[in-house]
């Protein structure tokens, strides 16, 4: 019998996961994105002990816990922090994703500070629209960055798909090492070329992820087992690694549609119902303020969600042979905006297996 929602986690297929897509890069470095999970320290060592170069995250209260649980890793920050925490980002990071030289330069003054040198890659914005400097400006934040005695430009990357859904392809990814090249002609050295995230997996099996690249940072293919660009599984990975449960608190038949005048729910829609005559629905203890509903497929298939309010999830359970009791638990496989509100909401239980 479940007591409450609960999304679980299998930390042994988080590791073969990892595994196979370090396999499947064949020595390019994987760094592990934590932050759907808020963090885990135990998906942190899943993953490093999968094979990942290091881990990525994009709070710097994440990555706080990460190091009180003793979880010794190179940690990458996935977003710049404000200028107001600096200091606690070169405390607490040890490689930034940077697009502004303001940032960069408040980045120096706190290592000065500490006694520390921090590393930083310089953003290129190649048509996503979310954080990177427009290529032409590149020139100029590298000679600005470089100047700087306790900044290290370590390398050049991008992000692709995450907020404008562009897909990494071989003209943008191209882009980015024919951008790398030229600093590197710029500054003298080798810069590590960092390639982008889990849509860039999608590059690899197509064979046009170029060899120039030197790492990737892999979260949602990692904990969910798909493509970011299709939301299909990719490379054999494991699909079910997490999944969310929630007990039944109701079970009852009752008409499939609502009778009445029709108004606003309580998020300010206009549903509409199909008239199937009387099912059997299932109401449980898990909500919007849980999970994103519509992220959640039922691991039995016969299982049809309805619908959802702040603290119920409403279910069509009539297919199924045997009638439901209160307290058991039906389970789904989320999404990622599903997984990403079920660890955020503090009424789903963490749970790890494996």
């Amino acid at each position: 019998m479940l007591a409450k929602a609960t999304v679980t986690i299998d930390l042994a297929k988080v590791t073969e996961n990892t595994r196979r897509v370090v396999d499947a890069l064949g020595g390019r470095g994987v760094y592990g994105v934590t932050k759907v999970t808020c963090g885990a320290p135990a998906v942190a060592r899943a993953m490093l002990a999968g094979g990942a170069a290091g881990i990525a995250d994009s709070r710097l209260e994440n990555v706080a816990g990460l190091r009180e649980a003793g979880v010794n890793a190179e940690f990458w920050s996935l977003r710049a922090p404000s200028l107001a925490r600096a200091d606690e980002a070169v405390r607490l990071i040890d490689v930034s994703l940077e697009s502004e030289i303001e940032t960069v330069r408040a980045l120096d003054v706190a290592a000065r500070t500490l006694g520390k040198r921090h590393r930083i890659v310089a953003m290129v914005d190649l048509g996503d629209l979310r954080e990177g400097m427009l290529p032409a400006d590149l020139p100029a934040f590298l000679d600005a960055a470089e100047a700087l005695a306790n900044i290290e430009v370590y390398g050049i990357g991008a992000s692709l798909t995450c907020y404008g859904a562009i897909v990494p392809d071989a003209e943008n990814l191209g882009e980015l090492v024919a951008l790398t090249q030229t600093a590197e002609a710029r500054l003298g050295r080798h810069l590590h070329v960092s390639g982008g995230m889990s849509s860039s997996l999608d590059a690899l099996v197509d064979g046009i992820l170029p060899e120039r690249i030197d790492s990737l940072r892999i979260g949602e293919s990692i904990l969910l087992g798909v493509s970011t660009v299709t939301r299909e599984p990719i490379l054999g990975l494991h699909t079910d690694a997490i999944t969310v449960s929630a007990p039944v608190i109701e079970c009852m038949v009752k008409p499939s549609k609502p009778k009445g005048t029709s108004a606003q729910d309580a998020f300010g829609g206009r549903p509409t119902f199909e008239d199937r005559g009387d099912r059997r629905r299932a109401i449980l203890a898990m909500g919007r303020q849980d999970v994103v509903p519509e992220g959640l497929a039922p691991v039995d298939p016969r299982i049809r969600v309805l619908g959802a309010s702040s603290d119920h999830l409403v279910l069509d359970v009539h297919d199924l042979p045997e009638d439901l009791h209160l307290g058991d638990a039906i389970a789904f496989v989320p999404t990622y905006a599903a997984t990403l509100a079920a660890f955020t909401s503090p009424y789903v239980e963490k749970r790890y297996v494996g």
